[in-house]
């Protein structure tokens, strides 16, 4: 079913829209077909959510919003998935907070990093740094520790939508803070991020969008004060919570 006719009373409306928008993202060269399933995986945690922001991923966001406008260099790392469900929030989030936008993808070629730097642009990014081949992170041995030197290399907080864990562990183990997406709290991603909004990146990047346009610098809670493993502890509990049928 094409996106455009998907009828915006569907009770599944956003998630077949994002299925288009994954669909096209493979068409245009954005995601890979390994995406497909990392998405399917997923829209499974989601369904246990009840396809909804819960309270605990609210706080995650407000947290988030916070350590993204007290960064010195914050950067948003975007791979195939993320750029194809939500450019046009990534590019408002970095905007809203001064980030920098660095593509950053696991099955990489040079025509996948170009057709994401390509869709951002056309999202309204002013720029979109692009992983360099001269500077890398360390603990990680595969393609994704190249990083661009104005960027990850040099970010003090990393918000790393839908992430491998171990990029995640590499990049706390490099001294940085992450901010994570992911609807699996139990994820070795979720639980290394120093925050992590458990919550479909659809619904949560406009929420934090707002958030970070709207609040000022100092405003939320600090992250020395942020307890991370709370919040995962609650996202387990609502999954395991029978409910009934909507």
């Amino acid at each position: 079913m094409p996106a455009s006719d998907v009828p915006t009373t569907h009770p599944r409306y956003l998630s077949l829209i994002t299925r288009e928008r994954i669909v096209a993202g493979v068409q245009r060269g954005v995601t890979s077909l390994h995406g497909l399933i990392a998405h399917g995986r997923g829209e499974a945690f989601d369904y246990l959510l009840g396809e909804r922001t819960h309270p605990f991923a609210q706080r995650a966001i407000a947290a988030a919003a916070a350590a993204l406008r007290a960064a010195r260099h914050p950067v948003i790392s975007v791979n195939g998935n993320a750029c194809a469900m939500a450019a046009g929030d990534l590019v408002r989030l970095a905007k809203a907070t001064g980030a920098r936008l660095e593509v950053n993808i696991f099955h990489t070629s040079p025509e996948r990093e170009q057709a994401i730097r390509a869709m951002l642009l056309e999202a309204g990014a002013d720029r979109v740094l692009m992983p360099s081949r001269t500077h890398a992170i360390s603990h990680i041995d595969h393609n994704r520790k190249w990083v661009h030197p104005e960027g990850i290399l040099m970010a003090d907080v990393v918000c790393v939508p839908l992430e491998d864990g171990d990029r995640c562990e590499a990049l706390v183990k490099n001294g940085k803070q992450v901010i994570t997406i992911d609807l699996n709290p139990l994820s070795r991603t979720a639980r290394t991020a120093q925050i992590t909004i458990v919550d479909n990146l659809t619904r949560c990047l406009p929420r934090l969008a707002d958030l970070a346009e709207f609040s000022t610098p100092g405003s939320g809670t600090a992250l020395s004060d942020w307890d991370n493993q709370a919040v995962l502890s609650e996202a387990e509990t609502a999954m395991r919570t029978p409910r009934s049928p909507s």
